[in-house]
């Protein structure tokens, strides 16, 4: 990998801003690289969540240069026997637990991927609950400053995936579902663009979420104005339901794992 730029550091939790949690781990981080860039991609992780973790992983990885190293604390099962890992692809770096949130990376841009067991680069004593402060943050900050990843620890030919919800065609319809909430209330559903324009195949269509019914895709937000739900294909490329300044969430009573049906209308094929 080129090592230009690799003294960004994107961080990704559940921890959250009440706590102390990512001050500390930045402290640990510039202790080590006062240089480092640290990027805040995410601390609001719904707790435990590894799935969420992943899909705004997923979703946000591509825009950061080349280089960037992405460090990852979303660990219900930290103080167990799961791995710490390192995984080097052809542009970035991923420090995590091998709990599944690195699922999504496709296999052939894998070049490698390493179990992190070098207690040299570990903060002493290792806390059974703070791994991100003692073990992950340390290893980000090493490899900000150039280090090579094999000093980590060794090989591993596989790490841990998990399996995501994927839409399905079910007596003509396609059933998909609300994976993910955003602040604004819009619900992002796990139907992506190309699966949905397979399904429709230009032809018209209905969208139904509980007793509301779409028979559109727009544009912009605004075209809801007046309390309309709308469908829409915003920045994580998947079909969302949203309200015009406010809040689909609540005012529809939907949440993540809400069912998602789209009909095409009757006669069509």
């Amino acid at each position: 990998m080129c090592r230009k730029n690799m003294g960004i550091i994107a961080l990704l939790t559940d921890f959250g801003l009440n706590d102390n949690f990512v001050g500390v781990m930045k402290g640990v981080i510039w202790s080590i690289n006062p240089e480092a860039k640290v990027v805040d991609l995410s601390h609001q992780i719904e707790q435990h969540d590894v799935k969420e973790a992943a899909l705004l992983l997923k979703s946000s990885y591509r825009y950061f240069a080349r280089g960037t190293i992405f460090l990852v604390v979303v660990d219900p099962g930290v103080g167990t026997e799961r791995k710490s890992i390192v995984v080097e692809t052809e542009k970035y770096l991923f420090v995590a637990p091998d709990n599944g949130v690195l699922s999504f990376l496709i296999e052939k841009d894998i070049k490698r991927i390493i179990q992190i067991t070098n207690e040299k680069y570990f903060l002493k004593p290792v806390s059974h609950t703070f791994h991100g402060r003692d073990i992950f943050a340390p290893v980000a900050a090493h490899l900000s400053r150039g280090e090579s990843i094999e000093k980590f620890g060794p090989a591993m030919k596989k790490m841990e995936k998990i399996e995501f919800s994927l839409p399905q065609v079910e007596n003509g319809r396609l059933v998909g579902e609300i994976i993910y909430v955003d602040r604004f209330g819009n619900l992002i559903t796990n139907i992506d663009q190309a699966t949905f324009l397979r399904f429709v195949k230009d032809k018209k269509f209905q969208i139904f979420v509980r007793k509301r019914k779409i028979s559109k895709i727009s544009s912009s937000y605004q075209e809801g104005a007046g309390g309309i739900p709308i469908a829409i294909f915003g920045s994580f490329d998947n079909l969302e339901i949203s309200l015009y300044r406010d809040d689909a969430s609540q005012c529809l009573n939907l949440h993540k794992g809400s069912k998602v049906y789209i009909e095409k209308a009757q006669g069509q094929n």
